[in-house]
């Protein structure tokens, strides 16, 4: 039990967030409740973003009853790929990528060839919720379907990787790419097998990757390294991330966006309740960092200032890159 307590008091100096702490002194703290909603649901996250002028994957349609599924021929007319996924889903659980048409049926991203029917009862499994939090009935999304960054072919497998950015207060703290395996099935998610990889906040260069809870410097389908890859409109993504604050109102979010090869940086999703692999991923704990900011608030307060996004971008490049930001 000593070695136990000495070891995570060694990681507490090291500003390493548990998730008691994550949970009362950030989530607690700086998310209400009553806007909960706004990120747990994707429908009302995207119409949120969309009336901010943030970009988003297009949303094609929305079908909330099954009487309604009889308007998904409409909804697709004549696109050959698309994406169906639960509004209230979590973990990447329910979504179905359709890539292509074939033969008057469809061929999933993972080369699967299904039928209308098999699409249809998928919807209606997605209202049931039996992908959604707390098993509640739900609504399917159906929208624009990601075509990854050709930067991203060396080093992931099959779906698309995203980008995880922590945010506090609209300062964004932290930065993580998941990266698809074999393993997870192309998901990008961690508990899935997913690649966890830390983002320099200042140039958005790769650095080390954690894979199943290991440090590693190559993708294990690909063998490609994974640190050291310069991801494409960085100053993009962050302000992106930085101006979810004011989208959503909650204090302490994680911002999960993609990089389309034609329209560039998209936000996938807002998550209340951001995990703590991130750490790990940066060899760096959250709290260190949180706590600047917070003590940035606290000086920004007493002065009577409020900085812009572009501006609180500008201070965490400057306070937490561990290369400085380019000029240009």
């Amino acid at each position: 039990m000593f070695g136990f307590w000495k070891t995570w008091k060694a990681l507490e100096a090291r500003g390493i967030m548990g998730i008691n702490r994550r949970n009362a002194d950030y989530v607690l703290k700086y998310n209400k409740r009553s806007l909960y909603p706004i990120v747990d649901d994707k429908i009302i996250t995207k119409e949120r973003a969309i009336a901010a002028g943030i970009h988003v994957p297009e949303m094609y349609g929305v079908i909330s009853t099954e009487k309604e599924i009889d308007k998904l021929d409409e909804i697709i007319g004549g696109r050959s790929d698309f994406v169906i996924k639960p509004a209230q889903g979590a973990g990447g659980d329910g979504i179905l990528v359709v890539a292509d048409r074939f033969e008057g049926r469809y061929r999933t991203v993972s080369g699967k060839i299904i039928s209308h029917e098999e699409i249809e009862h998928q919807i209606s499994s997605i209202l049931t919720g039996l992908y959604s939090l707390g098993g509640h009935r739900d609504r399917a999304l159906i929208e624009y379907r990601v075509v990854p960054d050709q930067i991203f072919k060396s080093i992931s497998y099959e779906g698309v990787p995203d980008i995880r950015i922590i945010v506090l207060m609209g300062y964004p703290v932290m930065a993580m790419l998941r990266l698809p395996t074999r393993q997870s099935g192309g998901k990008a998610n961690l508990h899935q097998g997913a690649i966890g990889v830390g983002v320099d906040l200042a140039t958005g260069l790769t650095l080390r990757g954690t894979w199943l809870n290991t440090i590693i410097t190559k993708h294990p389908d690909t063998t490609n390294a994974v640190d050291g890859v310069q991801l494409p409109n960085w100053d993009g993504f962050m302000k992106l991330a930085a101006g979810c604050y004011e989208l959503c109102g909650l204090g302490y979010i994680g911002v999960d966006m993609v990089l389309d090869q034609e329209k560039g940086p998209l936000i996938l999703e807002l998550n209340a309740r951001p995990g703590l692999n991130i750490q790990i991923a940066n060899d760096c704990g959250l709290t260190l960092r949180t706590h600047a900011v917070e003590a940035r608030l606290e000086e920004l307060k007493a002065a009577g200032v409020t900085e812009t996004p572009e501006e609180r971008v500008k201070f965490v490049q400057e306070m937490f890159g561990h290369i400085p930001p380019v000029e240009g």
